[in-house]
């Protein structure tokens, strides 16, 4: 018995921590210099090459199925556009506007789900869904000089959900890792075909990352520096974490722990760039932003209101996070 609780506390501070690195994202994702489709093109490739390394050093390499492969091929491309619009948000707003926004991805997942599925829509779900639109759209009507970022992050947080259900079809198919390698592959040849179009319609698109000196006073503007903790920290190790965890911990105390994602990131972004600032008070005053705070009170809410639901679960079984079917 002691031996099993151990266990337990090390899957539960694993999920933690993976989660932890995953909100951890939008903090790197503001201090890289380069445009959204650059930043999303350097960390799947690299985290495309840094997982065949382990693949390959663990000898774990798994075929895939032609009619699978079109599968994680759709998902690949899926979440490239995903992440495009996750950093784009960040970009046009901030940390906190952009994982706001990508929060309601659960609910928008509760409206796909079915009608992939073929299961039936729940009006609670439907009612929370309707709870947090609501948020966005306060958001959207009292902070908009972030209009376009808001934009941005509910893009996100659609096509988080709509590769989430797809992802779940073949989710225990395959070993994580494998399926992560060619998602990422894949995801990587699907914006380096759009690169021209962007180049064409944005020449002044920012593509090289910065090289600062690493023993300058000006080490934390060197992108590759934050590249690569992004890609093998926040994506490989993180990944790794939690798939070490779920052989411990059942998969609603996970989907429990991925849901403070949103709520770490925040508070990383109020530590590191000062962001409750940006948020809480009126541009340019020390009025509270009422529109903001009431919009996230509502999001907030609606996924609070959803964590509850999943109190009462039909099914308790380690393995497959449902909310959560990629990597931020």
């Amino acid at each position: 018995m002691p031996y099993v609780c151990a266990q337990m506390k090390k899957a539960l501070i694993q999920m933690h921590l993976a989660v932890l690195l995953w909100g951890f994202t939008g903090v790197l994702g503001r201090a890289i210099s380069l445009d959204a489709p650059a930043l999303v093109w350097y960390r799947m490739a690299l985290t495309a090459l840094f997982m065949a390394a382990i693949l390959t050093y663990r000898k774990q390499w798994t075929p895939i199925a032609r009619r699978d492969m079109g599968q994680l091929a759709l998902v690949g491309g899926l979440m490239g556009l995903h992440w495009v619009a996750f950093y784009g948000a960040i970009k046009f707003a901030n940390i906190s506007i952009a994982l706001v926004c990508l929060s309601t991805a659960s609910i928008f997942t509760s409206f796909l789900d079915p009608l992939v599925n073929e299961g039936k829509h729940d009006i609670k779900e439907m009612l929370l869904g309707a709870l947090a639109i609501a948020g966005v759209y306060l958001i959207y009507k009292f902070q908009a000089f972030y209009g376009l970022g808001i934009v941005f992050g509910v893009v996100a947080a659609i096509l988080s959900s709509v590769f989430t259900v797809i992802n779940k079809k073949i989710a225990n198919k395959y070993p994580a890792r494998t399926m992560v390698f060619y998602e990422m592959s894949t995801g990587w040849l699907f914006i380096t075909a759009l690169l021209p179009i962007l180049f064409y319609y944005k020449p002044d698109t920012l593509f090289l990352p910065n090289s600062a000196n690493m023993l300058s006073g000006e080490w934390y503007k060197n992108d590759w520096l934050w590249l690569v903790i992004l890609s093998l920290c926040c994506t490989v190790w993180a990944q790794s974490l939690a798939l070490n965890a779920l052989k411990h911990i059942t998969s609603f105390t996970a989907t429990l722990s991925v849901n403070l994602e949103p709520v770490y990131g925040i508070l990383l972004a109020f530590v590191f760039y000062n962001e409750n600032r940006e948020i809480i008070f009126e541009k340019g005053s020390d009025h509270f932003n009422w529109g903001f705070l009431g919009g996230m009170s509502l999001i907030l809410l609606s996924v609070a209101l959803q964590m509850l639901q999943l109190l009462r679960p039909k099914v308790n079984v380690a393995g497959y996070v449902k909310e959560k079917g990629g990597i931020d």
